[in-house]
């Protein structure tokens, strides 16, 4: 690990809270990505107008290109099968709808709220997560 990364972490970090509290405090609007884009792709009703949902959206990837042509970029190896990926990703997407938000607006933005139910949802994402490596490490061997 290079002396910066720390650095580098802790300035992502400082964006994302950044960005997060501004949409806050100038729309009242909650930085959930997946209400976000739910509400973009029109499975949502409610939230933001569907053309700024769409907006913060798209954000996302092109920010990260712009800050890979600034910052070392990592080097992504991806492993597992097309399949496996998908059903992943299915999950994850179910889990969200389920949960009422995903890990950006509960972790993110409910926390710093301090919203029970985003207290108790952190609380289960990151328990799940630690029980699933420790599995994946111990008992599998992956």
């Amino acid at each position: 690990m290079a002396p910066l990364d720390p650095f580098v972490a802790l300035a992502g970090g400082a964006l994302i809270g950044s960005a997060a509290a501004l949409l806050l405090l100038l729309s009242g609007r909650i930085a959930g990505v997946s209400g976000m884009l739910a509400r973009g792709v029109g499975i949502a009703d409610s939230g933001p107008k569907r053309s700024d949902a769409l907006a913060f959206v798209l954000g996302l990837p092109i920010g990260a290109l712009l800050i890979a042509g600034l910052v070392r970029a990592p080097e992504v190896i991806v492993t597992s099968s097309i399949p496996v990926i998908l059903a992943g990703g299915l999950l994850v997407g179910f889990g969200t709808r389920l949960g009422n938000g995903c890990t950006s607006g509960h972790g993110v933005c409910g926390m710093a709220r301090l919203s029970p139910r985003s207290i108790a949802a952190t609380a289960t994402f990151m328990a799940a997560g630690f029980l699933l490596v420790g599995v994946m490490r111990h008992v599998i061997g992956a």
